[in-house]
């Protein structure tokens, strides 16, 4: 149902598809962007898709071959942005969660600068148009930032971000460095307890969302969305649910006011859906910091 929803989401108006290679769908999806250039809904340039560089691909000499494989499961030519999905690198090979015999995680020593540099090479080979990293702290960013001879700059960094985890210092220090803050998860998350912390409340519940909804006959869901468009976080709401796609989209037709935002980056609770334990003994795990 992949294809259908890609359609259907450049039907209602969405142009920016975040996709990944460990998604294992970037094949139709492709498919789908280019069945809708094919028939004139749209051109190439008004379609924004965002690749990943998965844990395993991190060593330099397999960053192009990784991105090679994204360009050519999805038939795009070109992605526009390529981003590092986690500053943690896994060991290399064919499986994607390398684990030893004790069901333990092989990781790989990671140098996010060495990365960087493979990827800046693609970017003026023209296989990807800018760059951007996920899920890198402070530190993280910093250490690209004041890389020698850097030649691209992290143009976005894409985190977890909603009314619970509002943000408000890597928020201010992206800004600062003219770094897009792209939010996952902003209207929280499926409570699959494998990977999602369930202590966090459900968002979509929360008695302010949902009565700032009533007044503008919204749901919370189209508000906690506006809320991060309004401060000028990208948002990337995901669905399989067609009421949804078309419903998500129905946000540039009202705005909140300033107290209404303020009231909003109140509810944050420095809770995270994600936190990704698992990986916590990673040298390079990135949410030990504060921000």
């Amino acid at each position: 149902h992949g294809a259908k929803c890609v359609k259907l989401a450049i039907d209602v108006g969405y142009r920016h598809f975040d996709g990944a290679l460990v998604y294992f769908n970037e094949h139709e999806v492709g498919q789908a962007i280019r069945d809708k250039i094919a028939d004139g809904t749209v051109k190439r340039e008004d379609i924004f898709y965002c690749g990943k560089l998965w844990n395993t691909f991190h060593p330099p000499e397999l960053v192009r071959p990784a991105l090679e494989k994204t360009l050519k499961a999805s038939g795009l030519g070109y992605v526009d942005l390529y981003i590092v999905e986690l500053p943690m690198a896994f060991k290399p090979g064919k499986e994607f969660y390398p684990k030893d015999r004790d069901g333990k995680y092989i990781y790989h020593h990671t140098d996010l600068c060495a990365t960087w540099e493979a990827l800046e090479a693609c970017k003026d080979a023209g296989l990807v148009k800018s760059l951007g990293v996920s899920n890198f702290n402070r530190r993280q960013l910093e250490l690209l930032l004041n890389k020698p001879g850097l030649k691209h700059k992290p143009v976005s960094n894409q985190v977890e971000c909603h009314p619970y985890f509002t943000q408000p210092k890597l928020l201010e220090f992206c800004r600062q460095h003219d770094i897009v803050i792209v939010g996952y998860c902003p209207i929280g998350s499926s409570r699959d307890a494998s990977w999602v912390n369930v202590k966090c409340p459900p968002l979509l519940e929360d008695p302010l969302l949902v009565s700032i909804g009533k007044k503008y006959r919204k749901s919370s869901a189209q508000v906690a969305l506006r809320f991060n468009v309004q401060r000028g976080v990208v948002v990337i709401p995901k669905s399989f649910s067609p009421e949804r796609i078309k419903h998500n989209f129905q946000i540039f037709d009202f705005s909140l006011t300033d107290e209404e935002m303020k009231a909003i980056e109140a509810l944050n609770k420095n809770i995270r859906f994600v936190e990704l334990l698992m990986w916590s003994d990673h040298p390079e795990y990135p949410f030990h910091d504060e921000y």
